[in-house]
């Protein structure tokens, strides 16, 4: 085009240069032009002989000689001749040639530009020659195929009959032909003779034939014609089916090359750019992704997919599985077997195999094991969906079937619509089933397959009410009419006749199919059932008679073909839509991110966990560095602060108030071995443990602290580390290892050096001013607020701590009089303490007083013992020499009325120096040994720990969803989703495009 617009532009250019160079040679040669023009107007005028033809002549004459200055020009001189026209005109053709060759040259370089881009825009069609067979194979599957057409020529037999009638129509036609052709040749000899008919004797030759035919004889030829159609319809039905096994006799021995063809492919090396999915997998996964993101119904799914519908027990299941060639379903009589949607996914494949989409199993449906425990799982997944007492669930299970001849498809079984409700129902059956099924409907792309039972009154049917308010025109239903061989024997022919022709409905469909699914038995496979529907449709008189139904109509593959023709066209239809509608959603949720978190990146629920996940095991790493030294300090304070109220309440007072130095050690020693052997190591255990766990808390609270802390993973850090603390326990034989360690330390009885002995008085002091810190608190709970807490905070004593105030004076009396009392009060001193009492006016029981002398009598023993560690404290040197029964010269305080003399020898006992040590060296040694388990073993069992939880939550999404939720999860969240599916969809319209 380009190149035709200059030729012409450049035409029309060189014709208006000749023009003008005209003119000029006119002018510039005025002399000889003039006379010429001159000489002939004059003869043209002498010839007319008007006198209008010489004024005009003239005013040509004039005008040529005289110029028109009017115009702006002149005559040039007539100095110029025939050598300046020359030059021009060679220099107008100069020009030409310069401007023709410049536009030949451009639209060269322009159509080489063009082809370039047309080449680059073709497919690579490099793939083609890895696909094909080369050299030798081409000719062998060249031969194999011109073998393979021989075969099915002599294979297909046809009826004698038919061939007879055949041949019989054909020597009729021949003499026919012959009597024709020789009356023409005599004819054409003869022209003379012509036989012409009038209009009347045809007339009369017709009525005497019409009348030489009676009406009896018209209906015997009617009957007899009717018949042969009936018979030639027949027969012909019976050659269609032999054609029909004899081409999928061919295509199975093709499917038999293709399939040894993929597998010497597979074998070979390819690349992974190679590897492709097919098409059918990419839809199926878009269809997967959709199910996982539109769970809440929230967001519109119009892509196509063929959804099956249908009364209960009309034989939906049973279309499904004979589309799918395989019985891939659990059956039951009478019983609601599909209870949750499942979604197919047909395809083409080399092996006939299924699989679920969320496993790596496949099953071979060739084998009968396979098929029974596919079956089974389909089932248990069916029965796991249901719920909270439903019967009926929403949750999708999708599932792929490949194999060879299967039409590529995406079909979704739904639970039988039901009218009555069984008492083992929801109640909300009924009306679930109807919302799902509308659901599924009321996609404006989806296929309608429409389940009706032949064997049943149409007036009982369910489903076609619903299908006529979804599709009311009926352009997406494909009606299927299931057991036709029930039908025959049971129902009326001529309602099945309307039924298939879409005149006994009020629904409309853009087909009408008509298959037998099987004969009632469980164990018939796909085979047999294939086989009972070709032998029942090529003998039913249903099917035979004269306008009922066309041949394409029946069986379940025609039905499976036309279901996937319309699912493709309706895929290709509606495809561009979606994808559109998610790039705009995609668009939307990224600018809110964008306004929300510009500063961080859209992570998704599963990475986030991850995160989380790579920071609790760094953390359980961080444990395993902590330094002994740290340990030991942990272990030892949590395990006296598990042992010493049982050491105080159980061992300590109890000796101590024995009443004398022997008994001390003896009843020290007994309950120390019993303790030992009994509570002591279980204890150490649980105080091990819970140091641990604080340890490891602490840890993670102190993470919280850190500058790149998320607050996002507290709530599932949190979880992690509760549930892996709850089910770690420490190893039995710690119990019995720690048993025998105990045991042999508590033998050890005397103090080795000066260090320690100091560090049991050290140990005893503390311990003993934590216990009189502590009764101090209770005894401050039962008298009350003292003189100047009253007055300062205007607190006032209540009747029971005036009373408590009252015994406890009585007490420290008793207490004053003799600092070696016994742990308990006797009946005479209980009878005194009441009636001095009552002298007060203050009315006590001995219940009421017993009760204020433990904590009165516990602080006094408490102080005695803390005064003989003090006393103890250099008592070193004594003790080694004299045992724990030593005297010692204590400083008098000059404001004692013994006082004699600076230093009083006494006699004291430092037997609980002893026993704060032994305890002491237990704790030292547990501490140990739990050290060594804890970094050795138990850090490592709780690491495992952690790991078998982070990959329980992992596998549970519902989990993931609690612990890991707010705005910044949902929204990246639900980008990502939206982002895989629009990628999914470009990619699948991509290889869609290039499939056309």
């Amino acid at each position: 085009h380009l190149l035709f617009s200059r030729e012409c532009f450049i035409r029309r250019r060189t014709a208006k240069r000749a023009v003008v160079y005209s003119t000029k040679v006119a002018c510039c040669n005025h002399s000889t032009l003039c006379s010429i023009t001159s000489h002939r107007r004059t003869a043209r005028a002498g010839g007319q002989g008007s006198g209008s033809g010489n004024g005009n002549g003239k005013h040509h004459e004039e005008f040529l000689l005289g110029g028109n200055p009017a115009r702006g020009w002149q005559m040039p001189p007539p100095s110029r001749g025939y050598g300046m026209l020359v030059v021009r005109i060679l220099r107008g053709a100069l020009k030409l040639r310069y401007l023709v060759l410049g536009g030949a040259i451009g639209g060269g370089v322009s159509l080489s530009k063009k082809y370039e881009d047309w080449k680059d825009g073709l497919p690579d069609m490099k793939w083609l020659q890895d696909a094909m067979p080369q050299g030798e194979r081409w000719s062998q599957f060249s031969r194999n195929l011109i073998e393979v057409g021989s075969v099915v020529k002599t294979a297909i037999d046809i009826d004698p009959k038919l061939k007879q009638l055949g041949e019989d129509k054909l020597s009729e036609w021949r003499s026919w032909f012959d009597s024709r052709l020789d009356d023409a040749i005599e004819a054409a000899d003869y022209q003379g003779v012509q036989i012409v008919e009038t209009k009347e004797d045809l007339k009369a030759k017709t009525t005497v034939a019409a009348l030489g035919i009676s009406s009896d004889e018209s209906r015997k030829k009617y009957e007899k014609l009717q018949n042969q159609v009936e018979t030639l319809q027949t027969e012909i039905m019976s050659v269609q089916i032999k054609y029909q096994k004899e081409l999928e006799k061919m295509e199975k021995e093709n499917r038999e090359l293709r399939q040894q063809f993929l597998i010497l492919k597979t074998n070979k090396k390819t690349s992974a750019k190679k590897i492709k999915k097919s098409l059918i997998d990419m839809y199926s996964e878009v269809l997967d992704e959709l199910s996982g993101y539109d769970t809440g119904y929230t967001m519109a799914d119009h892509l196509p997919r063929v959804v099956v519908v249908g009364d209960q027990s009309s034989g939906k299941t049973s279309v499904l599985e004979s589309i799918a060639k395989a019985r891939i379903f659990p059956r039951g009589s009478g019983e609601m077997m599909t209870r949750a949607p499942v979604k197919v996914t047909l395809a083409e494949g080399p092996y006939h195999v299924a699989q679920f989409r969320d496993s790596e199993r496949e099953y071979d449906l060739t084998k009968e094991s396979d098929l029974s425990e596919l079956r089974r799982e389909v089932e248990f997944r069916m029965r796991s969906s249901v719920r909270g007492g439903k019967t009926v669930s929403t949750e999708v299970i999708s599932m792929t079937v490949k194999g060879p001849g299967l039409q590529r498809m995406v079909l979704v079984d739904l639970p039988g619509i039901i009218s009555t409700m069984t008492v083992d129902m929801a109640s909300d059956t009924k009306d679930s089933i109807h919302q799902m099924t509308k659901h599924y409907m009321s996609n404006p792309n989806a296929i309608i397959l429409c389940i009706q039972d032949g064997s049943v009154d149409a007036e009982r049917s369910n489903v076609t009410d619903l299908v006529m308010q979804c599709d009311p025109l009926g352009r997406r239903t494909i009606f299927v009419l299931t057991k036709v061989d029930l039908a025959e024997e049971l129902a009326d022919p001529d309602r099945i006749r309307k039924i298939l022709s879409g005149k006994l409905f009020p629904m409309k469909a853009l087909g009408y199919y008509a298959v037998v699914t099987g004969r009632g038995r469980k164990d018939d496979s796909i085979e047999a059932i294939r086989q009972y529907e070709e032998d029942f449709f090529k003998n039913s008189k249903l099917f035979h008679r004269r306008g009922v139904i066309m041949p394409h109509q029946v069986t379940s593959r025609n039905l499976s073909m036309a279901v996937s023709d319309r699912f493709w066209k309706m895929v290709r239809e509606t495809i561009e839509q979606q994808a559109d509608a998610f790039k705009a959603t995609r668009f939307n949720l990224e600018t809110e991110w964008k306004n929300n978190f510009p500063r961080l990146r859209e992570s998704g629920r599963d990475e986030l966990f991850d995160k989380a996940k790579g920071e609790i095991l760094d953390e359980v790493v961080t444990l395993s560095q902590i330094s002994a030294k740290k340990w030991d300090d942990a272990l030892t304070s949590k395990l006296w602060e598990k042992l010493s109220n049982y050491v105080f309440e159980n061992i300590y007072l109890p000796a101590a108030q024995s009443g004398s130095q022997n008994s001390f050690n003896t009843m020290v020693d007994i309950k120390l071995r019993q303790w030992a052997e009994q509570a002591l190591p279980a204890k150490s255990v649980e105080a091990g443990w819970e140091a641990l766990q604080n340890e490891f808390i602490s840890l993670m609270e102190r993470s919280k602290k850190t500058q790149d802390h998320d607050v996002i993973f507290d709530q599932l850090k949190g979880a992690v580390v509760d549930e892996a603390i709850r089910r770690h326990s420490w190893e039995d034989k710690a119990i019995d290892m720690l048993r025998v360690i105990q045991l042999n330390t508590l033998e050890d009885r005397f103090v080795h050096d000066k260090s320690e002995w100091d560090q049991a008085v050290k140990f005893l002091e503390t311990s003993v001013n934590a216990k009189l810190v502590q009764t101090e608190e209770t005894l401050a709970q039962m008298l009350g607020p003292g003189q100047m807490q009253r007055i300062t905070h205007w607190q006032y004593l209540s009747q029971d701590q005036q009373k408590r105030r009252s015994v406890k004076g009585e007490l420290d009396k008793i207490l004053k009089n003799d600092a070696k009392h016994l742990p308990t009060l006797s009946y005479d001193e209980l009878t005194t303490v009441r009636k001095n009492l009552q002298r007060d006016s203050v009315d006590v029981d001995t219940d009421y007083i017993r009760q204020t002398w433990f904590p009165v009598y516990r602080k006094h023993f408490l102080q005695l013992a803390l005064q003989r560690a003090k006393d103890c404290r250099k008592a070193y040197y004594l003790y080694t020499q004299q045992g724990a029964e030593c005297e010692v010269s204590r400083k008098s305080s000059p404001q004692s009325k013994h006082f004699i003399d600076m230093y009083i020898p006494k006699q004291i006992s430092c037997s609980d120096v002893v026993l704060f040590w032994r305890i002491q060296q237990v704790i030292k040694i547990t501490g140990n040994a739990l050290r060594q388990q804890v970094i050795n073993r138990e850090a490592r069992r709780l690491d495992k720990e952690i790991k078998a939880v982070l990959d329980e939550f992992s596998d549970d999404e519902e989990k993931k969803a609690y612990l890991l939720t707010g705005k910044r999860v949902l929204l990246a969240e639900e980008l990502i989703k939206v982002r895989q599916i629009q990628e999914k969809l470009e990619e699948f319209i991509n290889s869609l495009n290039q499939e056309k």
